[in-house]
């Protein structure tokens, strides 16, 4: 049963250090350079919070379908949800670092938000502990959300054929 929970938990990882992989160039060079609020984290942070959020995630995951006894009739909406915003988590470093279209990024966490407040809230019925493990992840969320509205506020998209 151990080797469930470590691929239950990993599996967030995957897409978290290929977004990171497949941007990491862009992240020094274009995202430096962008207007950002004082309040913004220290780009150190960003890996290490990343690291910790996707472990909860990962096992709150694992919890959910344990209790539901693997991939059941049950678990398709509650696990369905939780596999609706890991791609959308996954997606967002690749609209915004990669595409640089912070609409786009802006629009995919706002929907990533709702996803998962509403993966939180089936997990709950099914186990308080896995829905608790999911606040960590939600907080920064909020935190990254609004970064990412002011950094679309302060650093409007360039027209083609335009230049500062």
């Amino acid at each position: 049963m151990w080797a469930y929970t470590v691929g239950f938990t990993v599996l967030p990882h995957v897409g978290g250090f290929l977004g990171w992989f497949i941007n990491r160039k862009a992240i020094p060079v274009w995202y430096e350079k962008l207007k950002k609020p004082s309040w913004c984290p220290p780009r150190k942070m960003f890996p290490v919070a990343w690291t910790v959020l996707y472990t909860g995630m990962g096992y709150a995951s694992y919890l959910i379908w344990n209790d539901l006894g693997g991939c059941s009739s049950k678990a398709i909406v509650p696990l369905g949800l939780y596999g609706a915003q890991l791609a959308l988590n996954w997606a967002w470093p690749p609209l915004f670092f990669g595409a640089r279209n912070l609409k786009m990024a802006l629009i995919d966490i706002l929907c990533l938000d709702v996803l998962v407040i509403g993966t939180m809230c089936s997990w709950y019925r099914i186990n308080k502990i896995a829905a608790l493990l999911m606040v960590p992840y939600l907080g920064w969320l909020a935190m990254a959300t609004c970064l990412t509205i002011r950094i679309w506020k302060d650093n409007p998209e360039q027209k083609p054929g335009k230049s500062e």
